[in-house]
């Protein structure tokens, strides 16, 4: 159970520099980049929660999340190149 609290502990601290690198970001990729770091971040959290609390309902949820997410770097993707392919 500690290891999961640790786990928690990481990935906070690593959304943290994320959203750092975020918002001083030098260029509109690496803000992109640390988005979906972010976003990926939040839903480890919501996992490891999920695992702490014994819920079934939150492997649904991450799964569900994480396609979006993937969608999302795509348009982002596509937004920081102009388009092109």
């Amino acid at each position: 159970m500690t290891v999961l609290y640790i786990c928690l502990v990481v990935i906070g601290v690593s959304m943290a520099a994320a959203v750092y690198r975020m918002v001083v970001g030098p260029a509109p990729a690496d803000r992109a980049a640390a988005a979906d770091l972010v976003f990926y971040g939040f839903v480890a959290l919501v996992a490891f929660v999920g695992v702490i609390r014994g819920s079934d309902l939150v492997i649904t949820i991450a799964v569900v999340a994480t396609i979006v997410g993937f969608l999302a770097a795509l348009s982002l993707a596509r937004l920081v190149t102009g388009g092109k392919r």
